[in-house]
């Protein structure tokens, strides 16, 4: 669970910036996502690769 500790004369809204920073960075939303339905570790892998090579390309063309 995130705990944020609102400093003395912190806003809230501040605080809440905070907070939806600290959550985006855990991946936790992403997860959830992942777990709704079962992927093959084939399917997988097959993204990584693609992602890897399009990384690659992306890589290759700004030298």
């Amino acid at each position: 669970m995130l705990q944020i500790p609102v400093k003395e004369g912190e806003s809230i809204e501040r605080a809440l910036k905070r907070y939806k920073k600290k959550f985006d960075r855990t991946k936790v939303l992403r997860q959830l996502r992942a777990r709704k339905q079962f992927t093959k570790p084939s399917v997988i892998r097959r993204q990584q690769k693609i992602k890897a090579a399009y990384v690659e390309n992306l890589r290759r063309q700004e030298a």
